[in-house]
């Protein structure tokens, strides 16, 4: 176990190796079936429900249900129950056969094992299943064991399901005991592909075409060998017809294997993009599985945040614009494109549309424009938003006039282009074959954390009934909008855990519903950044969704020991990404803030610089792996390009402090565990309460040495105002804003807030990632963005899955030395090892 370094506040921590150590009790999603074995239907006379035939020779029954017989059966056939005798909880084995059968009659219907039908349940509420088994106790009862189908509000989805098709079910490989008089009626049910036009579904009462699973929130396709298991049957009818999407029958289809890397680029459009913490990582990870991701588009409403990304990612179109607007333009766009179509379409470039000279001199000889004429020379860029300053909104193009330059374009309606077709046509084939802008199935990836203001911890105001009706979570509807109109192969959305907290989690419940409503698979996800090898806890949800045809990325196990402060979401404990207890594999010690950045030159409360030269050697291999170049992260052999790329540290520079606080940063002692209770004139009770002396100390400007914050916060126990960090401490989460006032945030030894590039590298980023905006403005982004390790992390397992090197695992293991290894490192060691 970790030391506990961060007591501070009477906040329990446990390690690691502690945080599932109850999670395989929890009642997240128990089996849909509620009914009891003891249970008899009033509907029902004691000849209506019986066990037919003749009994199964004990010979055969014990070679087709060992389980019942040989508990030792149970474990080789994974079926997972208790097993105890004559128990009355719903998972329970019944271990006290007397004898199986192959058939029941319910009333007048006839049932045979491999049969549907609908069970009671507990209330109004009925539940689908597979009969797998007949069997009669030796007390003389009659009983069936049945796998479980789950009805979308059965699953995570609950209350969000409305959008999913009634007639719509979900495999499972859960299964329990009931009493024979629960079974209500038989149904027919059918197994077809996901995405099948429901005009081509057979009749039948229900349909299923993926299957569930508890664990992380599973939703995914059910592979061709689901048949393999006597009581996993691929259909529920007797001809085991699997309908495709084109309504054809498919009894033979193949799972595609391959063994080996191949080299393949996938497209990325980086929603609410920041500085580009998530598309970044993802682009690191992804290629040491033998994937180039290509950020081709980036969309964020902050100006600062897009400089940022384009100071690091020139080669991206990068659209400054609300996401609701981008949405709105893309589909304008896309009709565009079909008005205007390119005849023989050109290699697709990522360079922008405005080209070099667009920024020349105006293209009329000597700049003379006769008086009054106005003439479009072409069209330069498009969007979509308000026209005129109204509320009305609208297609917009910006135009370059005759006669003028770049700094005279104007923002023209569509409207007021009607005479410019010819123009219009020019710069929509041009774009197409720029892609300046995604059209459906031209993504390979949409990443993004959508914004969720609404939800957050830390907003008083939340809408705890209807989060959904808050205009501040609107985003995430417009993420999923965005998803719907493209259609990309992948899906990866970030949030904080509050989205699993608020409301019953009904924002997080609402996302899954969407994608699965779309056909894809999704897998959710609790992963802390500490895991992966920063100073940080940073708790953060991650939804993976995946087309039908593809694998489904697995989560990234954790590579680092970490100092773990709290858990997750009532409700999904099972989503924590962690190993289980018992399973827990030797990791890499938990990072701590002296690893990370003691060895970055001093600077003082007043830094102004925003790039300088290191002035001590790195020391750790976090410090050595931080200070890569963009060609070794990249995964570029940087050895020719050592006389171009020259280290340097961007952005280590503070928010400077105001005189008074300054004053007050240089009193508190340079010692573990030093904060504000350190100033002069206060005094404390037993009971660890502050409170100022009867005649305090004043600074020079007449103010007190503690401000009345410090001691009213946290109910006078407050310990984190002006509370200095230590070089054995690990920081809970980055912040948009280094906030001294409620969180340690003061250096261990200089009198001064975490810089710019000390939180950047609490993060992940890599020191030559440049920020733009105010020094506010860089913390900001460096605060809101993915953690770049985390990124990186979920970049590989997405690579592996998209090369079919995963199966239906939850969860992969990340190569050795993962976490601090740059890309070429990794590759070479690869190399190496091949050879």
């Amino acid at each position: 176990m970790v030391a506990n370094n961060n007591m501070s506040d009477g906040e329990g921590f446990t390690s690691h190796s502690d945080r599932r150590r109850s999670l395989r009790s929890s009642d997240h999603n128990k089996p849909p079936a509620t009914a009891k074995k003891k249970a008899r239907s009033t509907s029902y006379s004691g000849n209506d429900v019986i066990l037919i035939g003749d009994p199964v020779p004990d010979d055969e029954a014990r070679r087709r249900w060992p389980w019942r017989y040989d508990s030792k059966g149970l474990k080789r056939n994974g079926f997972g129950p208790k097993i105890k005798d004559n128990d009355d909880d719903d998972d329970i084995l019944i271990l006290n056969v007397k004898c199986h059968y192959l058939q029941a009659k319910i009333e007048c219907h006839v049932f045979d094992l491999g049969d549907c039908a609908t069970v009671k349940g507990e209330g109004d509420h009925d539940h689908v299943g597979r009969i797998i088994e007949f069997f009669k106790t030796n007390d003389n009862e009659d009983f069936f064991r049945v796998q479980w189908f789950f009805r979308a509000e059965d699953t995570v989805i609950k209350d969000a399901s409305s959008s999913n098709d009634k007639r719509r079910l979900f495999y499972s490989t859960l299964m329990n005991d009931n009493a024979l008089d629960c079974i209500i009626s038989k149904v027919k049910v059918v197994n077809v592909q996901p995405g099948v036009n429901l005009k081509f579904i057979p009749t039948c009462d229900y349909y299923y075409d993926m299957k569930y699973n508890i664990d992380y929130s599973t939703f995914s396709t059910i592979k061709d060998d689901l048949s393999s298991n006597n009581c996993c049957l691929s259909s529920c009818d007797n001809n085991k017809e699997k309908i495709n999407s084109n309504g054809s029958i498919d009894n033979n289809s193949t799972t595609i294997t391959n063994l080996e890397l191949q080299k393949i680029e996938l497209t990325v459009l980086d929603m609410y993009s920041g500085c580009g913490g998530m598309s970044t990582g993802l682009r690191f990870g992804a290629k040491l599985s033998g994937i180039d991701l290509s950020t081709k588009w980036a969309v964020d409403a902050n100006e600062d945040a897009c400089e940022s990304l384009r100071l690091n990612h020139p080669e991206t179109q990068i659209r400054n614009e609300s996401a609701s607007d981008f949405l709105d333009l893309i589909k304008e766009w896309d009709k565009l494109c079909k008005k205007y179509p390119v005849k023989k379409k050109t290699q697709r470039h990522s360079t922008l549309l405005v080209e070099p000279s667009d920024n020349a001199m105006p293209s009329k000889e000597h700049n003379i424009v006769p008086k009054g004429e106005y003439e479009v020379e072409k069209l330069v860029d498009v969007c979509y938003s308000e026209l005129n300053r109204t509320s009305k909104r609208g297609l917009k193009f910006k135009v370059r006039w005759v006669g003028y330059g770049p700094s005279d374009d104007t923002w023209e309606p569509i409207e007021e282009l009607s005479k410019c077709n010819d123009k219009i046509r020019e710069f929509v084939q041009k774009g197409t074959n720029e892609n300046i802008l995604p059209r459906p199935g031209d993504v390979g990836l949409i990443c993004g954390g959508p914004p969720c203001q609404g939800i957050s911890g830390y907003n008083r105001h939340r809408n705890l009934e209807s989060p959904l009706d808050d205009e501040r979570n609107y985003q995430i509807v417009v993420f999923m909008e965005v998803i719907n109109f493209l259609k990309p192969k992948y899906i990866l959305m970030e949030n904080v855990v509050d989205i699993l907290r608020l409301a019953n989690g009904c924002l997080a419940r609402y996302a899954i519903s969407c994608l699965v409503r779309d056909y894809y698979q999704v897998r959710l996800g609790i992963l802390a950044a500490g895991c992966y090898g920063l100073p940080q806890f940073r708790l953060r949800v991650f939804l993976w969704g995946a087309n039908a045809d593809e694998n489904l990325p697995p989560f990234p196990l954790p590579t680092h020991d970490v100092v773990f402060k709290y858990g997750g979401a009532s409700g999904f404990e099972r989503n924590i990404v962690a190993y289980d207890e018992g399973k827990l594999p030797k990791l890499e010690k938990c990072i701590y803030l002296e690893d990370a950045i003691s060895d970055l030159p001093p600077v003082t409360n007043t830094e102004i610089h925003d790039k300088m030269k290191y002035t001590n050697p790195p020391v750790t291999e976090f410090q050595k792996f931080i200070r890569a170049t963009k060609s070794d992260m990249d995964g570029i052999a940087s050895g020719h390009l050592s006389g171009l790329e020259k280290p340097f540290l961007h952005d280590h520079r503070p928010l400077p402090l105001n005189e008074d606080n300054y004053l007050r940063v240089c009193r508190i002692p340079k010692r573990k565990g030093a904060n504000f209770r350190d100033l002069p004139s206060i005094v404390s009770d037993d009971n660890n309460a502050v409170s100022r002396a009867s005649e305090p100390e004043l600074m020079p400007s007449g103010k007190h040495w503690v401000p009345d914050y410090a001691l009213n916060f946290r109910h006078n126990k407050n310990t984190r105002s002006f509370a200095r960090l230590w070089w054995d401490e690990t920081v809970s989460t980055v912040l948009c804003t280094p906030n001294f006032r409620a969180e340690a945030m003061l250096h261990p030894e200089q009198d001064r807030v975490l810089t710019i590039r000390e939180n950047a590298r609490l993060q992940g980023f890599p020191d030559y990632y440049a920020l733009s905006g105010s020094v506010k403005e860089r913390y900001r982004q460096v605060g809101n963005a993915v953690a770049v390790p985390v990124g990186r992390a979920l970049g590989y397992t997405l690579g592996m899955a998209l090369q079919k090197l995963t199966g239906d695992e939850p969860l992969i293991t990340l190569p050795p030395k993962f976490a601090h290894s740059t890309t070429v490192d990794l590759l070479q060691a690869r190399l190496a090892t091949d050879s």
